[in-house]
């Protein structure tokens, strides 16, 4: 009894060095992420698109990189800057239609060779071919680094996944900037709790933006 006691310790104390690794693995590419003069850019082209020229923000990636893009495209919907999510392999099946002459593009591809967003984009010039492409990826020389109006880079971290493969490290900093988007932009357009109200009204938030917005 005392040994599987003694094993059940060791293995829980190595189980939090493990959980403390990974956390500061990931803490530690948030913060390499390069600040760079394409987030004061990128916000530029999408208030040009979205506020004055009332086209809207569409995000498109594949995998666990579309993932990322869906849920950037719901938090800006959520704070005033229209938005939505195309996926790329649908855009081949009519979906496209969504886009619209004064729309801006966001891709997510973290090695930037992502085949169906290389075809989104051929399809997307096909149709409108003046619609801007601000690219969120880890390799800046890749074929759609070469492509887009705007790059963001990643810092292009270490995966934490034990094989170095899924999706894991690079993830996490897509949706840091993705978040670093959404309240740049925030700022911009002065959103604030009334505006959140209107477009969130169930829900704990939805109660709690109008119980902000009646106290001011």
């Amino acid at each position: 009894m005392l040994y599987f006691f003694n094993f059940d310790l060791k293995f829980r104390i190595n189980m939090k060095e493990k959980i403390e690794k990974i956390f500061k693995a990931e803490a530690t590419a948030i913060m390499n992420i390069p600040v760079t003069d394409s987030f004061e850019k990128a916000i530029g082209m999408i208030y040009e698109h979205v506020h004055v020229k009332k086209g809207k923000l569409v995000t498109s990636g594949m995998g666990k990189a579309g993932q990322m893009a869906h849920d950037i495209a719901t938090t800006f919907s959520s704070t005033g800057t229209p938005s939505v999510f195309l996926h790329p392999s649908e855009a081949q099946h009519g979906d496209l239609g969504i886009m619209q002459e004064n729309d801006i593009l966001m891709v997510i591809s973290n090695s930037g060779k992502t085949r169906e967003i290389e075809e989104l984009f051929f399809l997307k010039n096909n149709l409108y071919p003046a619609i801007p492409v601000i690219l969120i990826t880890g390799n800046r020389d890749s074929p759609l680094g070469q492509k887009a109006d705007c790059v963001i880079l990643t810092g292009n971290p270490e995966e934490v996944c034990i094989l170095g493969l899924t999706p894991t490290t690079s993830t996490t900093v897509m949706t840091v900037i993705g978040d670093a988007l959404v309240v740049l932009m925030m700022e911009k357009i002065g959103f604030n709790a009334e505006g959140y109200a209107k477009r969130h009204h169930g829900g704990y938030l939805g109660a709690k933006s109008r119980e902000i917005s009646e106290q001011k």
